[in-house]
């Protein structure tokens, strides 16, 4: 049986399970998304980057992730 404890957010548009004790930032790293490359509006207010360290996930959070695509 796992002791992990999640909580349930809103990821964009999909229901998902996370750890608890996630911040914004060290769940961009487990999606594997680099946090200068992704904008995220956290309850449908835009987050600033700086932010991302110590604004915790919590419980019933919705969460938009927009990712920036470079190229020609």
């Amino acid at each position: 049986m796992s002791t992990t404890k999640t909580v349930a957010v809103r990821l964009n548009g999909k229901d998902r399970e996370v750890d608890t004790g996630h911040t914004v930032l060290t769940l961009l790293a487990e999606l594997d998304l680099q946090p200068g490359m992704v904008v995220v509006e956290l309850n449908r207010d835009i987050l600033e980057r700086e932010r991302y360290a110590d604004t915790e996930v919590h419980d019933g959070d919705s969460l938009e992730l927009v990712h920036f695509v470079g190229g020609g």
